[in-house]
């Protein structure tokens, strides 16, 4: 062995014992998969990721995604290792180094800035949330089509300001969860050639061996999703990966996936329960043997020896620190040349958007018959994009119906050939979507993804993401109620939006007319930390007067008094969402005529209105008027919090029916008759 090679040895034996060490102390964590990987991720980071520690966030920066999150720790002893720096909310790289050895004692313990699994926002250098197995899969696919449209858009002849590389790796409980495949068909069939999972061909999950539940021919099936599939036998072969890495960035017009064989827990075979190692500390006694089998003192604990620590610093820094020299010199270039599109760039990245942007955004007339919210959606949808050229997305196989088409001239398709197009075709895959929705996000680019209200079930995991990132990500659900009619209760919503609802940080939107959806999107785009999911309707909706009814600028207070008593102290308040907003209005009208003093709120976004003063709040909701009808055609789950527990919630109890929308409407009590009913029946309890 030579001297170089025995100080890469030692360098991915201190990777390995600081997993150990790390999960030893919590009492908690995998082990395993660190102690098989290391050889794999050590040589991926020195020789190959273009990635520099002094500054995490450079944006032409190769991504590293580790998919199997339980081996966390292999990602926190590389930050450590390395000295990646900190970086504050506001995007300024800190002195601080992300993850001291002091951080790493206390891997798993509350506040810990190692959690049990890496988290985006927490930690510089985690480029993504992980944990839920073949997000992180999913995720890197979004990456990858960030990098090539960013550089059809951004790239000029003698400034190639982006062509960065996405490496995740990836264990057998990624190749068993379906998005992972969702989303491996999406890259092949993008031939997205920049893309490259490395697959730890274990053998072992919780359970115990694969062989249990896992049978798959996981090259052949990749090899029909159109990718370059290659072979490393051994993961403790520096000479194979490292043939296999270099294949990978060669490859020019297909993604890759790297079969790395490895065997958990000392990185090579041995007498003892390789399930343990997986899923447990390994116990005092297996520590103390596997140091024993790398030549590692036994008693030291979280030991870095001074070579390993100055290898690493001049190794990863001296390469990183010049490529992202050559990089801000060449930016600095590109803002002379090309100013425009350089302040577009900053803009993004900063996740700010540009001046005008809502300058074209559409008003509405009244109109008795309206328009469909889905269908003025998608004109304000196609007026942003034409003033923020970085809004881009599309729908699981259904922009015909949730109108998410970008129209305009110029728009096109994000294809294999063509990577200038700002529409994507996900096929009918919402999963996989959402998770590619959060690696553009994580890019800095503002996607936009789209779908049927029902079906945000299929997605909610990476959606949950979404929310759990802190990321902007804009969520379309069309067909938004039992107004489907015919299809019925396979595709007629009624616990989603209850579900939405629930999920921390996420903001949804039901807006109630035409205008009301302009203010939405107003309302949306200057999120920067928290996703927000439109619900929209396939029927038309009656565009209300707002020369006779409040203006629609109340969405962005989440609700808003549309109608109002004369004096403005009402005796019962109308509550309603979406298409039922419409509904209640009638009813304040025959109620009015009928000398009841009535009240209609528009309420199209519980969190937007959350977020109010308490003052804001009970001046729309009064604490003394506890007459309160709420109207939405979905499940009821929940309402009681404006309403009360004496308040009536018209609403969804069952699932739905296939028929008519008006007989469904009838059927299931969405009438102004009803609405009238339940606001009398109300002023009686209040003694009215």
């Amino acid at each position: 062995m030579t001297e170089q090679e025995s100080l890469e040895l030692k360098c991915i034996n201190t990777i390995r014992t600081l997993s150990i060490d790390a999960v030893q102390a919590a009492n908690s964590g995998h082990p395993g998969t660190p102690m098989a990987m290391a050889p794999v991720v050590y040589c991926l980071w020195d020789r190959f990721l273009r990635f520099d520690p002094e500054d995490p966030i450079w944006p032409n920066r190769d991504r590293f995604v580790l998919s199997a999150g339980h081996a966390s720790m292999l990602l926190y002893s590389m930050l450590h290792l390395t000295g990646v720096k900190a970086v504050d909310p506001q995007y300024e790289v800190l002195g601080q180094p992300a993850v001291t050895l002091e951080d790493i004692r206390h891997f798993r313990q509350l506040g810990s800035k190692c959690p049990g699994h890496p988290e985006y926002r927490m930690v510089s250098g985690i480029e993504t949330t992980t944990g839920p197995l073949g997000q992180g899969v999913a995720t890197s696919v979004g990456m990858a089509i960030a990098s090539q449209w960013m550089a059809s858009y951004f790239n000029r002849p003698g400034f190639e300001l982006f062509d960065f590389r996405v490496y995740a790796l990836a264990g057998d409980g990624c190749m068993m969860e379906g998005i992972s495949n969702e989303a491996a068909s999406v890259a092949g069939h993008l031939g997205l050639s920049n893309l490259c999972w490395i697959y730890d061909n274990n053998h072992i999950t919780i359970e115990g061996n694969t062989a249990l539940a896992f049978s798959d021919d996981v090259a052949t099936r990749f090899l029909g999703y159109h990718w370059n599939v290659l072979r490393v036998g051994d993961a403790n072969s520096m000479e194979s990966l490292d043939r296999a890495l270099r294949s990978a960035r060669e490859t020019r017009d297909r993604p890759t996936l790297i079969i790395v064989d490895s065997h958990i827990a000392y990185g090579a075979p041995h007498k003892h329960d390789t399930s343990a190692a997986h899923g447990e500390p390994l116990g005092e006694d297996e520590v103390r043997g596997a140091k024993r089998s790398y030549g590692w003192p036994e008693d030291a604990h979280f030991l870095v020896p001074d070579d390993v620590r100055q290898h690493f610093a001049q190794a990863m820094r001296t390469r990183g620190r010049q490529m992202r020299a050559a990089w801000n010199a060449r930016l600095t270039e590109y803002r002379r040349s090309y100013p425009d599109l350089a302040d577009q760039l900053e803009r993004m990245q900063r996740r700010e958007l540009p001046a005008g942007w809502d300058a074209e955004l559409p008003s509405y007339k009244a109109d008795p018959k309206g328009i469909a919210s889905r269908d003025c959606s998608g004109q304000v949808l196609n007026a942003l994009a034409r003033r923020i050229p970085w809004l881009i997305g599309g729908a699981a196989d259904l922009a015909p119906s949730t109108k998410t088409r970008l129209t305009f001239d110029g728009a096109g398709d994000f294809e294999a050939e063509d990577r200038h197009g700002r529409n994507f075709h996900f096929g009918i895959r919402e999963h996989a979507m959402a998770a590619i929705l959060n690696g553009l996000s994580l890019s800095k680019v503002r996607p936009f993804g789209s779908g049927f209200l029902i079906f945000s079930d299929y997605l909610k995991p990476a959606l949950r993401l979404s929310a759990l990132m802190e990321l902007p990500v804009i969520y379309v659900f069309t067909h938004d109620s039992i107004g489907l009619g015919e299809d019925g209760p396979t595709h007629q919503p009624i616990e989603q939006l209850a579900a939405l609802r629930a999920t921390p940080h996420l903001i949804t939107l039901r807006p109630a007319d035409a205008n009301e959806v302009v203010e939405a999107w107003r309302a949306v785009m200057p999120l920067q930390h928290r996703p927000a999911a439109f619900i929209l309707s396939r029927q038309a909706l009656p565009t209300l007067d707002r020369s006779k009814y409040a203006p629609a600028t109340g969405v962005k207070n989440g609700a808003y008094v549309l109608a109002d008593a004369a004096g403005g102290t009402p005796d019962v308040i109308l509550i309603g969402t979406g298409s039922e907003v419409a509904m209640c209005v009638d009813a304040y009208e025959r109620l009015t005529k009928e000398g009841v003093r009535a009240r209609v709120v528009s309420m199209p976004s519980w969190e937007l209105f959350e977020l109010q003063s308490q003052e804001y709040r009970d001046s729309v909701l009064p604490p003394a008027v506890r007459a309160r009808v709420s109207v939405e055609a979905a499940g009821t789950f929940g309402w009681s919090r404006y309403v009360g527990v004496d308040g009536a919630s018209i609403g969804m109890h069952t699932f739905g029916a296939s028929a008519p929308i008006k007989e469904l409407l009838k059927h299931f009590g969405f009438t102004v008759d009803h609405v009238v009913a339940a606001s009398k029946e109300q002023l009686a309890k209040a003694g009215r």
